[in-house]
């Protein structure tokens, strides 16, 4: 398995574009973008657990309950939510890519995300699908990475190719997201596409487990969106023996899924809104995957250490103190933390009390821009990680004035 490029056009038969058409203000900022399948792709997908949910989950899940899709639409500026004509808005949006493209309408994921109660006019998506569908280009996926992102700093997007039945494969994806994070079945929005030939029921396995270990792992500020979604679809073109249950071509399929995952959760940890750091939070020794999935969640979601490590201050009591409160089963006095960064490891917790570790040689290492928090619980055999980042002044900034 290696990486490459192309993002959502690394896999054959996947086209894709973005377009500046005006639901944003800035006309330097791409706000519509498209993706497009040759053929109709096995389609799964998950969405936010909120209850306030927009109006392009509810035509999407509705779009794709036969497990098929061709296309997905995805604007920015405008989430599409909490609008008294929100479906009627989103499926205009999939009418407009089914006539420019020529396939049904159910077909067709729609995709939204901006600001919350905001009306969505239609009218800038209409003058823009002419230029979107004829710009549909295997070389555009990075303008269509770049159409999703709100707050987002750095453009998001990952590919990788591998083997199955002898037959060359590829999972690429694009994915947007910096606040409101804190998702409980996806993030923000995520769009995977994929060439290998995966029935809708065993990609929709894959993707629901692979979540619980990526997606499921990150936050940035604790609020969880109204329009969070991660899709995939995959298409069949590379022409492998169809994947239908759990055998050893879909340990592979899931390796991979997870490779992207993994490397697209990092990517939006780190580019939370006005983050400066990427924190990972390590979690071994468990008694059990569910108590190292919640100490690890729970010191990357704690607002102290993550305003420690924007500071650069060695404060591991903070990280004890979130592991605390976490509700998880552990032994306090057996537990360890440790810093590490490229710049070398400092242990700073032995079995829940202090030890002597240099300030400076400390500071050193969490002024890098990726830190692990590394916690061993010394109670079992079961790891997990999250991914978070620093909370900054920024952070502040950036939403006190984000509608207006």
């Amino acid at each position: 398995m290696k990486i490459i490029s192309g993002g959502v056009c690394a896999s054959k038969g996947f086209t894709a574009n973005g377009v500046h058409c005006g639901i944003r203000h800035n006309r330097t900022k791409r706000d519509l973008a498209l993706i497009f399948s040759e053929v109709p792709a096995s389609t799964a997908a998950v969405y936010t657990t909120n209850l306030v949910k927009g109006a392009p989950l509810v035509v999407t899940k509705k779009h794709i309950e036969n497990g098929i899709a061709s296309a997905v639409i995805c604007n920015s500026g405008n989430a599409n939510t909490c609008n008294a004509n929100g479906i009627e808005i989103a499926e205009q949006m999939s009418d407009l890519v089914a006539s420019a493209l020529s396939i049904p309408a159910d077909d067709v994921v729609v995709a939204s995300t901006g600001v919350i109660g905001q009306p969505l006019n239609i009218e800038p998506i209409k003058k823009g699908m002419d230029e979107l569908a004829k710009g549909l280009s295997s070389d555009n996926g990075l303008l269509a990475a770049e159409a999703i992102m709100t707050t987002d700093v750095a453009v998001k997007e990952i590919a990788v190719e591998f083997t199955i039945d002898g037959k060359v494969c590829h999972i690429g994806g694009i994915a947007k997201g910096s606040g409101m994070i804190h998702p409980n079945m996806a993030t923000m929005l995520v769009f995977i596409t994929s060439d290998v030939s995966i029935s809708s029921e065993m990609l929709s396995k894959a993707l629901k487990s692979d979540i619980k270990e990526t997606f499921n792992m990150i936050s940035v500020d604790g609020d969880t969106s109204t329009n969070d979604m991660v899709v995939v679809l995959a298409n069949g073109l590379a022409e492998n023996k169809k994947i239908e249950k759990d055998d050893d071509d879909f340990k592979v399929f899931m390796k991979a899924l997870n490779t992207v995952n993994v490397s697209l959760c990092r990517m939006i940890a780190g580019d939370g809104e006005g983050a400066t750091k990427l924190l990972e939070c390590s979690v071994h020794g468990a008694k059990t995957l569910d108590i190292a999935k919640i100490v690890a969640k729970s010191v990357i979601c704690s607002s102290l250490t993550k305003a420690a490590m924007f500071g650069a201050d060695a404060n591991w009591g903070r990280v004890l103190c979130a592991i605390g409160y976490s509700g998880a089963d552990v032994d306090v006095n057996k537990i360890d933390v440790s810093f590490i960064s490229k710049k070398g490891e400092i242990a700073v917790c032995k079995n829940g009390s202090g030890v002597d570790f240099s300030e400076e040689k400390a500071k050193e290492i969490l002024l890098e821009k990726e830190i692990t928090i590394a916690v061993n619980l010394n109670d079992g055999e079961f790891n997990s990680k999250a991914w978070g980042c620093d909370l900054t002044y920024d952070y502040v900034k950036i939403n006190g004035d984000y509608r207006t």
